[in-house]
């Protein structure tokens, strides 16, 4: 079961209040933001860069996953939407994205943002 609120998601009763990647293989790691802070004062927002999505070059999933924030205010930029143009591709709030993933049988990357 996978649940979120404002600054937290709760994935088989793990809580993680940071953004989160979970990989193909089903592990979940830290969103690697870092990557993108330069292009914070640009977007008014830490976005989702091509910078941040080398876990989608370098697993090649059937599918990408982003959860764009409990209001759905990340923003991404034109580069990463390039490179996701390669992949099928859902982006949507935090909450509206869950059931989509919670059901998903394809290989898939998620990248999910838990604020804003």
């Amino acid at each position: 079961m996978i649940t979120t609120g404002f600054g937290w998601i709760e994935i088989g009763g793990n809580r993680y209040e940071y953004d989160i990647i979970i990989h193909t293989d089903g592990t979940i790691s830290r969103r690697p933001k870092k990557r993108s802070r330069d292009l914070k004062p640009e977007y008014g927002h830490t976005p989702l860069s091509d910078e941040e999505l080398e876990v989608v070059r370098s697993e090649h999933p059937e599918v990408v996953y982003i959860g764009t924030g409990q209001s759905g205010s990340l923003p991404v930029t034109p580069e990463a939407y390039e490179l996701l143009r390669n992949y099928e591709t859902i982006i949507l709030p935090t909450p509206e994205l869950l059931s989509s993933l919670a059901t998903e049988k394809r290989r898939h990357v998620a990248i999910v943002h838990v604020t804003c």
